[in-house]
């Protein structure tokens, strides 16, 4: 979603965005997080809410509905091994 819908749309890299975002945000984290290696924190909802004109809420959400189908996808894997 970061990319393809926020991202590619204004034309940045992820170390474009992470400069314009500036603090401790380097181009290597916005690639772990672009490739979900990497979660956000509280601290990326609210400038990423700032930054890309959203809110908060809409980057947490995103990242509980993430987890829920890494969870799931997990499951199912197990689910599937043969002893």
């Amino acid at each position: 979603i970061l990319m393809e819908e926020f991202l590619r749309p204004l034309m940045l890299s992820p170390k474009q965005f992470a400069e314009k975002l500036g603090g401790d945000w380097n181009e290597i984290k916005i690639e772990a997080i672009i490739k979900g290696k990497e979660n956000l924190s509280e601290k990326a909802f609210q400038e990423f809410a700032v930054f890309l004109n959203t809110t908060p809420e809409f980057w947490r959400r995103l990242q509980n509905l993430y987890n829920e189908w890494e969870n799931s996808h997990r499951q199912n894997e197990k689910g599937c091994l043969k002893p």
